[in-house]
């Protein structure tokens, strides 16, 4: 029987980064450090009942536009009120326009981004597992993400903020969240809006941060568990 994985979905079906690849190896390495298998994917039909049942985690890596069927809709919703964890990185916030549960899980969308710039990433929680590493103010060049709603409102828990005075086209002010996590839906979500660059995957302090995220998101489930196979 094979082990838990985690799954990686690189389907667009709009804008496509072309950090992508690079965001699909360090994920792999990611897991596999973790001592969890990793698949890379775009096919929507890797998105079943008993296919998740196998997973760590799913990964939704810059995903754009409509990118799952209704079945793969269900099947994921399903995996993630059943205790499955969801990790979302960057464009992902642009991924699933029209379904309300992924919606929900976001607590808002994607409204656009200023040119690529360097500017600060501000800590808000230094104990999370995907910040602690990092120090309180930190340089990063990145798209800096605006969102149509503050997904605070919605109780999401907010783990970093950029420092709008330290770039221009900011439309948040001074709270303008990065990254947040909650676990409202029954299992874990998690999302970051960095990594616009395949640069990125290559910097030690980034892919702490993602190593960090695929551990909580994936904390309670066991690395080298058999499960039944789909």
């Amino acid at each position: 029987m094979p082990n838990l994985d985690v799954l990686v979905y690189t389907r667009t079906a709009g804008y496509r980064h072309d950090s992508i690849p690079a965001g699909a190896d360090a994920l792999t390495e990611l897991a596999r450090d973790a001592g969890f298998g990793a698949r890379v994917t775009d096919d929507p039909e890797a998105f079943t009942g008993p296919r998740l049942a196998r997973c760590a985690a799913v990964v939704l890596l810059s995903t754009t536009g409509t990118v799952l069927t209704e079945a793969g809709r269900t099947a994921l919703e399903a995996y993630v009120r059943g205790g499955g964890g969801l990790l979302a990185v960057h464009a992902a916030a642009n991924a699933e326009p029209d379904w309300p549960f992924y919606g929900d899980l976001l607590g808002t969308r994607f409204a656009g981004h200023p040119p690529l710039q360097p500017g600060l990433v501000l800590v808000e929680d230094p104990a999370h597992p995907a910040t602690a590493h990092l120090p309180g103010e930190w340089a990063w060049t990145d798209e800096w993400y605006n969102f149509t709603a503050h997904p605070r409102r919605t109780a999401v828990h907010v783990l970093l903020r950029a420092d709008e005075s330290a770039y221009t086209g900011g439309t948040h002010g001074p709270d303008h969240p990065l990254a947040w996590c909650h676990e409202k839906a029954g299992g874990r979500f998690f999302f970051t809006a960095l990594g616009h660059t395949p640069e990125s995957y290559a910097v030690p302090a980034f892919r702490a941060h993602l190593a960090g995220a695929l551990r909580w998101t994936t904390e309670g489930r066991r690395p080298g568990v058999p499960v039944p196979a789909s």
